[in-house]
């Protein structure tokens, strides 16, 4: 796109258009409410990977638990991850907490409204520290989400794939170009609105704003942009995994700090190569029984449950059973113990069927294998 077409269509922006769609439109979330420092930099956390509507509760419980950043930098950090279960993504609230005792120990306790600073926080990266800026502290700047490059991809029919850093900082630019001396913000969080309701990877192009003047609705270009690179193939791991009961107690591990999910707890799996893997049960059996340090009696099936991660997808096939003899000790945790402890999403499911029906499930010596 020639840059004087650019320029063109960038003066032709309608602004106050937009302004009063979002007015008009615009969804009711409690950091809109209220948008501290803090409680901006919370939901636009939260927000990375989750949809609005699923954060709400979760933003509203967290800031019952921990109202300000000195209350988050002095929590328990399992207590934190636990607060966050169900969102995923665990890398995210351990930074958050991370970045909370940067800024008790190095800005006492404010988060700083300069931009090199809080680019030195722990999780904050170009997008979230320019939302701060932008909605927190009512700054004239862009924050540029994967709903903003959908929408002026569309609108400046750009030709360049978005996942590239210069796209990016082309789209940057337009975006600062088009914000208002006065309540930039205003306009900054409607484009974001109107990437996640209107302009979508389905376009609801007949009531937008900017139709008028969309490059892509005029020339029926909007569902071949924006342009992203070919995305690698979504892999399956299988997983066979044991829920392993001995009197009052349950076998779980807990992820190591150097691992993917760190700090979260699991049932003990073994992964096979395909679903047919699954069908050496006596081998996966004896490597399981080697692991946690006993013999087991197998008591019965549960409902697979599948789980999807952005590069890859899983598959849980759960297996209960009871040990003969007691478990090594560090595998051992009590059932009382369970809800409070933080467990990845597809194990979740598996936790809650077993708070209900563990202690219903028979001795070894009442099981017929």
């Amino acid at each position: 796109m020639a840059k004087i077409a650019f320029s063109e269509r960038a003066k032709k922006f309608p602004v106050e258009k937009l302004k009063k769609w979002f007015a008009d439109n615009k969804r009711s979330f409690p950091w809109r409410d209220n948008p501290s420092p803090y409680n901006v930099w919370v939901s636009e956390v939260m927000l990375q990977q989750t949809r609005a509507e699923v954060v709400v509760n979760y933003f509203l419980e967290w800031m019952k638990r921990f109202p300000t950043i000195e209350a988050l930098a002095t929590a328990n950090e399992e207590d934190v991850i636990k607060a966050w279960e169900g969102l995923g993504y665990y890398t995210r609230v351990r930074n958050l907490l991370y970045g909370a005792r940067m800024v008790m120990k190095d800005f006492g306790g404010e988060l700083p409204d300069d931009p090199l600073d809080l680019m030195q926080i722990k999780g904050l990266g170009p997008y979230t520290v320019h939302a701060i800026l932008a909605f927190a502290f009512k700054r004239r700047t862009a924050a540029v989400d994967g709903n903003v490059l959908r929408v002026l991809s569309r609108v400046f029919l750009i030709d360049a794939s978005i996942d590239l850093e210069s796209t990016k900082t082309w789209v940057f630019r337009i975006a600062l170009s088009l914000l208002p001396a006065k309540d930039p913000q205003i306009v900054t969080e409607a484009l974001i609105e109107l990437g996640a309701c209107i302009c979508k990877r389905a376009p609801k192009c007949e009531i937008c704003p900017l139709n008028t003047m969309c490059g892509a609705y005029k020339e029926g270009r909007q569902k071949s942009l924006p342009i992203r690179h070919a995305r690698k193939k979504i892999v399956t791991l299988f997983r066979w995994v044991a829920i392993v009961l001995y009197e009052d107690a349950i076998v779980l591990e807990q992820r190591k700090p150097e691992e993917m999910m760190a700090g979260l707890y699991e049932f003990p799996y073994i992964e096979v190569e395909s679903f047919d893997g699954l069908s050496d049960i006596e081998g996966i059996i004896q490597e399981m029984e080697k692991r946690v340090g006993t013999p087991l009696v197998f008591y019965g099936e549960l409902e697979e449950q599948r789980h999807a991660f952005t590069h890859y997808k899983v598959r849980l096939i759960p297996r209960i059973f009871r040990a003969k003899s007691k478990p090594k000790s560090e595998f051992l945790y009590p059932i009382e113990i369970l809800d409070s402890l933080p467990f990845s999403s597809g194990h979740r499911k598996i936790k809650a069927w077993l708070l209900e029906n563990a202690y219903t499930i028979p001795n070894p010596e009442l099981v017929k294998v």
